[in-house]
């Protein structure tokens, strides 16, 4: 299959990345490498994947890429992924997850692509969660510009599907967490606390620690790009653990690998933060058949490997 990756040369665009050359596609990524790292796919280029280091803001380059490279399927994860910037500079963010998303939409029905799988994210766009587990029809109340943007670039997949007959589908990841992790996403708490963890430093938690997350192996996640891939499943599907986990589980969690007390500081609760989100995820399993198999502390474990 000839594959095509946005943002693969990020966290989670990169593992997916190796796991289309392991089974034998033709790969072809798009990424400017502004958070992505070049590093992330040594192994890839060496086995023959090929990287457009470019701005999705470009249509044009955009256009001409899929035009040559022809894929049967895209895998759209390039994004402006940080809470934070969208809140700064928000009408950028909408350049990238909202125009950037078109420009690709527009490539792939150029291109007369089969399939366009689009990343997306649970708990930015619910919100806080007001009926857990949270389903697909959950309210939509985006804290941030980012999750905002994420749900415009969700419409526009639907819209194409509905105009141009693409095939679309939106996976709402839950907090991705594994190798290669950037602590710049949502998950980010997790490779900032391996790193302290590393380095013998105290965790630092903002607010109780009692906020929940659902946390996803990001090989789960690969997994179930694969599979939606596979399908002709539309609409939003929710990607996760669907089990609430606390900062202060994590931190547990993390001091049994250590085996030592990691005697967190506490800060004050950072303004705007969801306290509590997780998934419903019967839709991806009875839809897609797919479901996370790697447990939080194996998780961790493996992540942990990888930084040593």
């Amino acid at each position: 299959m000839r594959a095509l990756v946005t943002g693969g040369a990020g966290f989670i665009g990169s593992n997916l990345v190796d796991a289309l050359l392991a089974r034998g596609d033709e790969v072809t990524v798009i990424d400017d490498v502004s958070t992505g790292r070049r590093e992330n796919l040594d192994a890839a280029l060496a086995n023959g994947a090929e990287l457009v280091e470019h701005d999705i803001r470009d249509a044009a380059v955009v256009a001409a890429t899929f035009e040559r490279a022809r894929p049967e399927v895209v895998f759209h994860l390039a994004a402006q992924i940080d809470v934070r910037r969208s809140v700064a500079e928000t009408a950028f963010d909408a350049r990238v997850n909202v125009e950037g998303t078109i420009n690709v939409l527009e490539a792939a029905r150029g291109a007369g692509v089969r399939r366009f799988v689009n990343t997306s994210t649970g708990g930015a766009i619910y919100g806080e969660g007001r009926i857990l587990p949270a389903a697909e029809d959950h309210p939509l109340a985006p804290e941030a510009p980012y999750g905002q943007s994420k749900f415009a670039a969700e419409g526009y997949c639907d819209l194409y599907a509905r105009l141009h007959g693409l095939s679309t589908i939106s996976l709402r990841y839950g907090n991705v967490f594994g190798p290669r992790q950037d602590p710049l996403g949502e998950a980010g708490v997790i490779a900032i606390f391996c790193g302290r963890l590393l380095a013998g430093e105290r965790p630092t938690i903002f607010g109780d620690g009692r906020q929940t997350r659902d946390y996803v192996y990001v090989h789960d996640v690969v997994a179930a790009n694969l599979a939606a891939a596979a399908s002709e499943v539309g609409g939003p599907v929710n990607i996760g653990r669907g089990q609430p986990v606390s900062v202060l589980d994590l931190v547990d969690a993390l001091g049994r690998l250590a085996g030592r007390d990691l005697g967190p500081e506490l800060a004050p609760r950072r303004p705007g933060e969801v306290q509590d989100i997780h998934f419903d995820v019967s839709r991806a399993r009875a839809e897609l058949g797919w479901g996370a198999e790697v447990g939080l502390e194996e998780g961790l474990e493996r992540t942990l490997a990888s930084l040593r």
